[in-house]
């Protein structure tokens, strides 16, 4: 009973990597068809998190979660998932590590969109260059 709990909590924590909706995707890619992109947005757009700093940081247990939980461009799930890696250390660095670093490029993509969407400033360079995502 208990290796099955283990092996389920292992495999929850393990499955939480940060993922794009279709509609996400579909976004990023009418962005990138007008030359936008994470290496080169235009307008004020900076990523929020490093994907190597992320990755970096999950050598130590969860660290890069509760790096990518807090500030700009977050998602509160990491805490949970720094927690869980947490626990699991140091057999979490396996995969901790590329999780980190995947997660944090999705996020940056995710913000990405919310600037050229809600953004001020965003929405007037997406509307400049045509671009409507809704």
């Amino acid at each position: 009973m208990k290796k099955t709990l283990l092996m389920l909590t292992a495999l929850t924590l393990m499955s939480g990597c940060t993922t794009l909706t279709r509609q996400e995707q579909m976004q990023l890619q009418q962005l990138k068809s007008q030359g936008i992109t994470l290496d080169k947005p235009t307008g004020n757009f900076e990523a929020p998190n490093s994907p190597l700093m992320a990755g970096i940081l999950n050598l130590l247990p969860g660290i890069g979660n509760f790096y990518l939980a807090m500030g700009n461009g977050s998602d509160s799930a990491h805490a949970l998932y720094g927690l869980g890696n947490l626990l699991f250390w140091p057999i979490s660095v396996v995969w901790a590590i590329p999780e980190g670093a995947i997660d944090a490029i999705n996020l940056n993509k995710r913000e990405m969109i919310y600037y050229y969407k809600y953004d001020p400033y965003g929405k007037q360079e997406a509307a400049r260059r045509g671009i409507r995502l809704d």
